[in-house]
């Protein structure tokens, strides 16, 4: 008998101990267009996962119903969601580990993301601010397309309030690397999940660089490469297309922004980790820059570079870095120039 209390005993304190080690583990998460495409399957995803602790869904409408729609899932975290009333801004940044971004107008059949740029660099400057008042030091991931002018946008609000860390602020470019997975594997009849393709440069069509020589076993001709190349560098149209005017990439790009926000949790936890993604960096003559980076308790660690390039992929490297270079200007010229 009493060895049967003492398997009962150890057996719970065991489960005790997990749960409050995954109680402290777990962070508040913020997600900034909660209630669009992208914000409601990524939240979905967030709250499954036992490193959220506190899931807060902010947007300008139907925020409280998706919260509400959330809380009905058995995970053991809470969903709130804000509206802009009532300091709901405030509220849902307050205490914030993570803040994903996927907030803004989707793409639409003909649109490229400059031409998203109006309308969304004036909704990422916006919540930016609110950023660098109610949670200067969380973690910052930005999904508003176009990426390489918002980061820069960012930056500069950033730094225009005093906070800016460039560890903490990064464009989500982990699409890029999912899509890239994907074709890999479909092309090596392998299963994508085993594949990790890095993929540098920007989050734009041509400043897309995936770096297909580096995955073991892959072998393509030249026109084949051209093609998977190709395909990663635009596979946001193939979607929009598919759509036909109805929406963008919503699942798989909350699907990649939870990916991106698990391995940022990881990393806050003392895990080291390493992913792509768009930051500030000196690897280049960009000023941002998507490679692989190291991720821990401070958030981007270290800016890995990425090695030596096989004479196609520093073709590609040349041909977009005027385009990327521009991009990152008019994103800071958007701030600099209002002030």
């Amino acid at each position: 008998m009493f060895a049967a209390v003492r398997h009962t005993f150890a057996k719970n304190s065991t489960q005790q101990a997990f749960r409050l080690m995954s109680t402290s583990a777990s962070k508040k998460v913020a997600v900034l267009g909660a209630a669009g495409g992208i914000g409601q399957p990524l939240s979905l995803l967030l709250k499954l996962s036992p490193l959220v602790g506190e899931l807060t869904c902010y947007d300008i409408q139907g925020t409280p119903g998706v919260a509400a729609d959330l809380n009905h899932i058995s995970t053991n975290s809470s969903a709130t969601g804000y509206l802009p009333d009532d300091d709901g801004l405030a509220k849902a940044l307050t205490g914030a580990s993570v803040v994903v971004i996927p907030a803004g107008v989707p793409r639409k059949p003909g649109m490229t993301r400059d031409d998203l740029f109006t309308i969304n660099a004036s909704i990422v400057k916006t919540l930016i601010e609110g950023c660098a008042e109610h949670c200067p030091e969380a973690v910052l991931a930005i999904i508003s397309n176009p990426v390489n002018s918002t980061v820069p946008i960012a930056a500069e609000v950033l730094k225009a309030k005093g906070v800016y860390d460039p560890r903490k602020l990064c464009g989500v470019t982990t699409l890029d690397v999912v899509r890239a997975n994907t074709f890999a594997g479909s092309h090596l009849g392998q299963d994508p999940s085993t594949i990790d393709v890095t993929v540098i440069g920007g989050h734009a069509g041509i400043t897309i660089l995936p770096l297909y020589s580096r995955v073991p076993g892959f072998k393509a001709t030249d026109e084949e490469l051209e093609a998977i190349t190709v395909r990663t560098q635009f596979g946001g149209d193939e979607v929009v297309k598919a759509k036909a005017g109805a929406g963008s990439a919503t699942l798989s790009m909350a699907y990649a922004g939870y990916v991106f926000t698990e391995q940022v949790l990881k990393g806050l936890n003392g895990e080291k980790i390493t992913q792509c993604a768009y930051v500030e960096s000196s690897i280049t003559d960009a000023p941002f820059f998507a490679s692989p980076c190291e991720f821990g308790p401070n958030g981007v660690e270290k800016v890995l570079g990425f090695g030596e390039l096989t004479p196609y992929e520093q073709s590609w490297l040349d041909k977009m870095m005027p385009d990327l270079q521009k991009q990152i200007q008019k994103g800071v010229e958007f701030v600099t120039k209002k002030e």
